[in-house]
């Protein structure tokens, strides 16, 4: 079977349908990207980083009803790793770290708010 078809596109090509769910297919890529925002408290993180251009642990905690301290850095430190956010350490004795969204983390949020506006129309 050469082809295959979509709803929305037609007939889609076996290169195509290879490129979309092979090893290095769109699928993939898409199931990293879920990864990395995955976690009850990694989006409610990045929003508050997009309201604010930066913002200290102690302000995030205030500002995300629920969260403890322990999960909070735990995801910080994901999201960091992940390249979404940046912390920003300013050697000063006491210490002193802020933390903003990267500029992949901005390029994320059109995708975030489209999925919110997405779920808003989409039937539960």
């Amino acid at each position: 079977m050469d082809q295959a078809s979509t709803p929305l596109n037609g007939p889609v090509t076996a290169e195509h349908r290879a490129a979309c769910l092979g090893p290095d297919g769109a699928a993939e890529h898409v199931i990293r990207v879920i990864r990395m925002i995955q976690g009850r408290w990694k989006l409610p993180i990045l929003l508050r980083l997009f309201a604010d251009p930066a913002m200290r642990s102690s302000q995030l905690l205030r500002d995300i009803p629920g969260i403890s301290q322990k999960m909070l850095t735990q995801h910080l430190r994901e999201l960091e790793a992940d390249h979404l956010i940046e912390r920003i350490d300013f050697e000063e004795k006491p210490l002193r770290v802020e933390y903003r969204l990267s500029r992949e983390g901005r390029k994320l949020m059109p995708f975030i708010f489209e999925a919110a506006r997405f779920s808003v129309g989409h039937p539960q």
